[in-house]
């Protein structure tokens, strides 16, 4: 039997799912050591390797077979336009991602005029603005904190996601339009999918059992 492989998107992500996973007999003792150097982490009695990768890479691991599952958020798959199975909705990590901006930028919204849009999601961002909303705009990648460049005018709005909006708020921002709520997803590659089929399936089914029950 070969390995399982899992990449778990780094922090409360990774933790959130290794919580759920152990209440249907998916575990991993060697992960819980806060102090561990290790990239992998191997489950010999049932076949499951497991390691933390950067959100964004995820996706990428997932893709090209180098994990057959994958833990990320929403926000990353539709960001990265992976080729992947998408199984399950976790339910946790749940947020909005969203069109935001001083109140001002609602009219200029409505009316479909040019501006210009700072994002950390270029890609979430252009897919909703061109296809969606057929508005033209031009979109400026960020990296740090998006909500900066409506404040010192370096766009008009931003695309970001929104949790509680309290930021948003400090800063004089709202929330202007709402692209898709997201949350943790579970993503399995599409050989693996075939080649493994019955394992991941009733990894997919006690997932869903386990999360029903909570």
């Amino acid at each position: 039997m070969r390995y399982l492989t899992f990449a778990l998107a780094k922090g409360r992500l990774a933790k959130k799912s290794l919580e759920v996973f152990e209440k249907f007999g998916i575990t991993c003792e060697e992960m819980k050591d806060e102090k561990t150097r290790k990239l992998i982490f191997v489950n010999e009695e049932l076949k499951l390797k497991f390691f933390l990768a950067k959100a964004g890479d995820v996706p990428t691991y997932v893709e090209y077979g180098a994990a057959d599952i994958g833990i990320v958020g929403k926000d990353t798959i539709l960001e990265e336009g992976r080729k992947l199975f998408e199984v399950a909705d976790l339910g946790f990590g749940k947020c909005r991602m969203c069109v935001c901006g001083p109140e001002s930028a609602k009219e200029l919204l409505q009316h479909h005029e040019m501006i210009r849009v700072a994002s950390k999601y270029p890609h979430i961002a252009k897919d909703y603005f061109y296809n969606k909303k057929h508005q033209t705009v031009e979109i400026i990648k960020l990296n740090g904190s998006v909500e900066l460049a409506p404040i010192v005018g370096l766009s008009e709005v931003i695309v970001d996601i929104v949790e509680t909006g309290s930021t948003l708020k400090e800063n004089g921002l709202q929330v202007l339009e709402e692209i898709c709520p997201l949350s943790a997803r579970m993503v399995v590659n599409q050989v693996s999918m075939k080649m493994e089929n019955e394992r991941i399936m009733q990894i997919i089914k006690d997932l869903k059992k386990t999360l029903n029950e909570m």
